[in-house]
């Protein structure tokens, strides 16, 4: 299971046991998108590369509010 926690400069992950962080200009250099539009499903997709997200998806402008 991949575990994502969301702040204002980025996201924490733990992915297979292994801890690290992908800073928020990585994010938007990777999606195209200015971070606060990012999806959680998109930083899933860019951790896990077969993901499965579930249920829907939320703006990160959400989640850090």
């Amino acid at each position: 299971m991949t575990v994502l926690s969301f702040d204002e400069q980025g996201v924490d992950v733990v992915y297979e046991g292994h801890d690290f962080r992908l800073e928020k200009s990585l994010i938007e250099d990777a999606t195209e998108k200015p971070y606060p539009e990012v999806t959680d499903h998109e930083v899933l997709r860019l951790v896990e590369k077969d993901a499965a997200p579930s249920g829907e998806a939320r703006r990160i402008a959400d989640i850090v509010e």
